[in-house]
């Protein structure tokens, strides 16, 4: 406001300029005619002057308080440092990111693009058996098409998952041989893994103190039991309905395949009923454990994780 009034009073000072040289040159002509004399003449011209310069003083001024006026309107107004991130807290799923929403609140939309991999060893095969640059990629391509946006290149990719990490190539079979003797090798290598972590201290209470029974123990079973439980319950999210589904088994499918030609027919060997989920009961026949072993400690190892959990969270 303060400065449309400068430009509007700068204006009108202009137009008085003006209008003070026509009337100047007018009264000029007209003395001429009445041959004022010189003494009355040169007083009027000094005063015309006097004033043509505190008029043109008055404009230097508003001119260099307008150009003030314009500096400080240009200057970056500085964020407020007390209005919270929404962002912040705010976890998105594989492929979505954080975008802060005009009502101040946090969603979850699909990335507008992923970092660029020059690492062939990011890349990914798809359940498609479609190689993708890298898993953000192939979960960006799926979001899209989940919330169906005009990206979406093909509808299939809505149930786009990562088969295993590395380029798609030809898997070779796994014999009868190598398929009867994997249920010992994939025991063996559940509690190697266990007890790794527990030596990195990244086991919970819970299972760290199961893994220790199991090492202290003389039963070479217990070790299979105890390592058939820990994972059974690792992959069997929430709900836990004792089932897990493809995409619960997709953190010892996906990072084994390139590794271990074997882990994919297994697991689907252990949907014995083909319906996509693995009970625990399946679980137990597959890896070869007792199933009166597995069911009598899943129950007691779920309430014990259960409660270290509720202690943390009451923390």
């Amino acid at each position: 406001m303060k400065k449309i009034l400068l430009i509007v009073f700068l204006a009108v000072l202009l137009i008085s300029d003006a209008n003070s040289q026509k009337t100047k040159k007018k009264r000029i002509r007209h003395e001429k005619k009445k041959e004022i004399p010189p003494t009355v003449e040169v007083e009027t011209v000094e005063s015309q002057q006097s004033q043509l310069e505190q008029q043109a003083h008055a404009r230097d001024v508003l001119e260099a308080k307008l150009k003030a006026i314009e500096a400080s309107e240009s200057e970056a107004v500085p964020a407020d440092e007390n209005i919270p991130d929404p962002c912040e807290n705010k976890r998105c799923g594989p492929g979505r990111e954080c975008v802060p929403g005009l009502d101040g609140k946090a969603r979850c939309a699909c990335m507008k693009a992923c970092p660029t991999e020059a690492d062939f060893r990011r890349r990914v095969c798809s359940n498609y058996n479609e190689t993708w640059e890298s898993d953000c990629e192939l979960y960006r391509s799926r979001c899209l098409c989940l919330e169906e946006q005009e990206e979406c290149k093909n509808h299939l990719n809505k149930h786009l998952h990562i088969e295993y990490y590395g380029e798609c190539r030809q898997m070779p079979a796994c014999t009868e041989e190598e398929m009867s003797d994997f249920p010992r090798r994939m025991r063996d290598w559940l509690f190697n893994v266990m007890r790794e972590l527990a030596d990195r201290k990244e086991l919970s209470t819970h299972y760290l103190q199961m893994e220790r029974e199991a090492e202290r123990s003389t039963n070479d079973s217990q070790r299979s039991v105890t390592a058939a439980i820990w994972k059974w319950c690792d992959l069997d999210g929430h709900p836990h309905d004792k089932q897990v589904s493809r995409h619960e088994l997709f953190p010892i499918r996906a990072p084994l395949m390139a590794l271990e030609h074997c882990i994919a027919p297994f697991l689907d060997s252990c949907d014995a009923d083909n319906d996509h989920r693995i009970t625990l009961s399946e679980w137990g026949t597959c890896l070869e454990v007792p199933m009166h072993e597995l069911d009598n400690k899943c129950d007691d190892v779920r309430d014990g994780v259960d409660e270290e959990l509720e202690a943390e969270e009451a923390l």
